[in-house]
């Protein structure tokens, strides 16, 4: 039953490919061509390979090696993104088309009589210098039509182009920092101001590499701050094809050191070999753990994609047995594991996973699967903040939800 549901669903999404690249198809190439044309056969021609490579992007790491994966990593995951702002723009454009359609219309006439000279004998009639005529005809309507295709064609190459590439440049020039401030109640007077780097969802892989992990690294050790916290979907690919571009970490300063806690993609490559690499790099996981720090608990579970394979989150492991007078932070990837933070007495919540949404208007559909996309939130006593991430997964672009690294600074709410 299962592989019946899964065939399904995967001819539910070719089926839904097909036609939205007939689509495109259309507008962007029948509708602004002529048959035979240059212009159409090499339309045609790119609008078949580039949903091929689109598809061997999306399923390249689970059956591709990595320096195979990169052939089309690029290319089909950059048309994922241009394909969707080109399908809404055109959508856009659907409206304007009928408006674009009545508004006044001249063009130069084709006929033999507007450009062949008249016999010297014979008075040129006194309409002839004019070049152009109204659009009245079969004709005129024909390149009224076309002239409106081209248009529309024209403005929604420009709008996706522009959108996707500002994007990527956002994505490849690595995330910004962002500054938050929590107040903990149990926190002490001592420890008020507290920074904690958080940083989510750097997804190594076929695009981003070490030099993204170089930028990510140096943007958090110029900050000082006093503990750092790698919270999932570090890589998306194996330790021996991405140990490399993840070593960077090993640079990474904190007074309190770094700490790490699994994302689902760790466990579509094998978790396991990724928390030993990390802790080899210095990098502390906590795998339905804690550790006290000198003013509050650090926490961390796993991720719930681990649950089908016996590694799931752990919060009575993780949570149970500490000091409930001192003040938590857990790390835990998805922020709706939230519930169960409050249950056990969280104070605050690290989580990254939903990326902010990455490509608008992705962030509606991301706030129907997380209670918090972004920022900061309270449920009961327990406070959430959710990172959009420092990297992207799939196209290296990212629409209304730049990447960040964010640095928590701690207040304490003693006197």
């Amino acid at each position: 039953m299962t592989i019946v549901v899964v065939a399904a669903g995967a001819l539910g999404v070719l089926g839904l490919l097909g036609v939205a690249h007939w689509y495109l198809w259309r507008r962007l190439v029948r509708d602004v061509s002529g048959p035979g044309s240059r212009y159409r056969r090499t339309g045609t021609a790119l609008l078949v390979l580039l949903p091929v490579l689109m598809l061997l992007a999306a399923i390249g790491g689970r059956a591709f090696p990595l320096a195979v994966e990169r052939w089309f990593a690029w290319p089909g995951y950059l048309w994922m993104a241009v394909s969707i702002y080109l399908l809404l723009a055109l959508l856009a454009g659907e409206a304007l088309r009928p408006l674009l359609l009545r508004l006044p219309f001249r063009r130069r006439s084709s006929s033999p009589l507007a450009t062949e000279p008249e016999p010297a004998a014979v008075p040129a009639p006194a309409a002839a210098p004019a070049a152009v005529e109204k659009d009245t005809g079969s004709g005129g309507e024909s390149s009224r039509r076309l002239f409106v295709s081209r248009v529309v064609a024209g403005g929604a190459a420009a709008v996706a182009v522009g959108v996707v590439g500002n994007g990527a440049y956002g994505v490849l020039r690595g995330p910004r920092l962002k500054h938050v401030t929590v107040p903990l109640a149990k926190l002490p007077r001592a420890a008020h101001g507290y920074r904690i780097a958080v940083v989510s969802d750097i997804h190594l892989g076929p695009i981003l590499g070490k030099a993204h992990t170089r930028r990510i690294v140096d943007t958090i050790n110029a900050v000082q701050p006093d503990l750092i916290t790698v919270v999932g979907d570090l890589v998306d690919g194996t330790v021996p094809e991405l140990g490399p571009a993840a070593r960077p970490l090993a640079d990474l300063r904190a007074k309190d050191g770094a700490y790490f806690v699994t994302g689902n993609h760790e466990y579509f490559s094998g978790a396991a070999p990724w928390v030993e690499f990390v802790r080899e790099l210095g990098v502390h996981p906590l795998e339905n753990d804690r550790v006290e720090l000198a003013w509050f608990d650090l926490a961390g579970v796993n991720d719930i994609a681990g649950t089908a394979q016996g590694q799931g989150p752990d919060y009575a492991k993780a949570l149970d047995d500490r000091d409930r007078s001192r003040a938590s932070v857990l790390m835990a990837h998805q922020p709706v594991t939230i519930h169960d933070s409050v249950r056990h007495g969280v104070d605050l919540q690290l989580s990254g996973h939903t990326h902010g949404g990455q490509l608008w208007p992705g962030n509606y559909l991301a706030e129907l699967a997380n209670p918090t996309v972004a920022g900061l939130e309270r449920y009961g006593d327990t406070q959430l903040y959710v990172t959009r991430g420092a990297g992207a997964w799939g196209p290296p672009v990212r629409v209304g939800a730049p990447s960040d690294i964010t640095v928590v600074t701690l207040a304490s709410l003693q006197a």
